[in-house]
């Protein structure tokens, strides 16, 4: 029975490579290509085949010793001889020479390879190359040669063909439809590493990327990430309304530098829930700087974002208690609003926001100023006491 953990985990890797399915699809189409590729521009490698055996030899004449030299041909020594007989250099020379040929020129376009069969005293000899005659050729040429070298040395036994090599008709290598298979199967395979390890990688990109997005202290945006929107916005939508504002707490200040961090973080873990829950789900909040809050208000016009501004400033008004720290804490909340229009510039836009929290800074009755252009003055917003 598969573990909670181990289900859970399967299930993440299995949301990996269907997210990356292109790419585990790419990868074996590419293996597919290059193997087909390989396989049409390669030469085609033939294998003629030759069998020999080994027998005690015709010149024993004693019943004893055929026995005798029987017994010792179950030693796999003795077939293991004749194997490296056929493979040395010498018999290949020999061979060469006996088919008018070059054995260096031979050893670079064709292989030779000769075993013993297990549990037997056959051996089997390999001749691999691009031509189907001379790979039979070159392998009962060296059959030939290994027969009349080790019957010079040896009286006890005789190497004899068992099959002589004959010219194949179909070549071992390439095979387009085999290759074909084990690539496309290696592709998915290596697809499927790919994707995992590339979504193991985007996802610390993208924690990296979020993390720059962000103010350490509230976990929400930061002024540059706002300021980056606010461009975004406006480029996009150029005929849109849109409104934002700048929410300045002047009774952070005194709490900056006293309060320890964890305090410091409760606090503004407040003030940026009390935010949330005066906005709406499209609407953005960013920390602007030390004591000062950005919202952006999109498709929202000017009475209906005054609206918004004096609720946020109502939620503001009542003070904060920090039990844990025995403070109770007056934000003191002034804010300034500008409305878009006209297709004025985002900085414009920051400016005319900046210049409505001053303000609304320097005038402690009316704080709240929020900025429209069909107005040559700034609209002081009226709030409830």
């Amino acid at each position: 029975m598969l573990s909670r953990e181990t289900l859970m985990e399967a299930k993440l890797y299995f949301r990996m490579l269907q997210r990356n399915w292109w790419l585990i699809l790419l990868t074996a189409m590419v293996a597919l290509t290059v193997s087909l590729t390989i396989s049409f521009v390669a030469t085609p490698q033939f294998s003629a085949i030759a069998r020999f055996i080994i027998v005690p030899s015709s010149s024993l004449t004693s019943g004893a010793d055929v026995v005798r030299s029987l017994d010792t041909l179950d030693r796999r020594s003795v077939v293991a001889t004749y194997a490296e007989v056929m493979n040395s250099s010498r018999i290949l020379e020999n061979a060469a020479n006996f088919l008018s040929l070059d054995a260096t020129a031979i050893l670079k376009d064709y292989s030779i390879q000769a075993v013993d069969l297990p549990d037997s005293s056959v051996l089997e000899l390999t001749v691999s190359g691009p031509n189907p005659q001379l790979a039979a050729q070159l392998a009962n040429a060296i059959g030939f040669q290994s027969i009349t070298f080790t019957r010079s040395l040896n009286l006890i036994y005789e190497l004899n063909f068992l099959d002589t090599a004959v010219p194949p008709e179909l070549p071992f290598s390439p095979e387009p439809l085999r290759d074909g298979i084990v690539a496309v199967f290696l592709g998915l395979g290596v697809g499927a590493i790919l994707a995992v390890v590339s979504e193991q990688i985007r996802v610390p990109i993208e924690a990296y990327r979020q993390r720059l997005r962000m103010d350490s202290e509230t976990g929400i945006y930061n002024a540059n990430y706002f300021s980056r929107l606010l461009e975004q916005e406006v480029d996009h939508n150029p005929d849109d309304i849109l409104s934002i504002s700048l929410v300045e707490l002047n009774g952070l200040s005194d709490f900056l530098q006293t309060l320890p961090p964890a305090g410091l973080q409760t606090l503004l873990g407040k003030v940026t829930d009390i935010l949330r829950r005066e906005l709406r789900g499209n609407d953005i909040t960013a920390r602007w700087n030390e004591i000062t809050f950005a919202v952006m208000l999109p498709t929202t016009d000017g009475p209906a974002s005054n609206r918004t501004f004096n609720r946020i400033y109502q939620a503001l008004l009542p003070p904060i208690d920090l039990p844990s720290y025995g403070v109770s804490i007056q934000l003191d909340p002034h804010i300034g609003g500008a409305i878009y229009s006209n297709h004025i510039s985002p900085w414009e836009l920051l400016e005319k926001a900046q210049s409505s929290l001053e303000q609304a800074r320097r005038d402690s009755v009316k704080p709240i100023y929020v900025w429209e252009i069909k107005s040559p003055f700034w609209i002081q917003t009226e709030t409830k006491e």
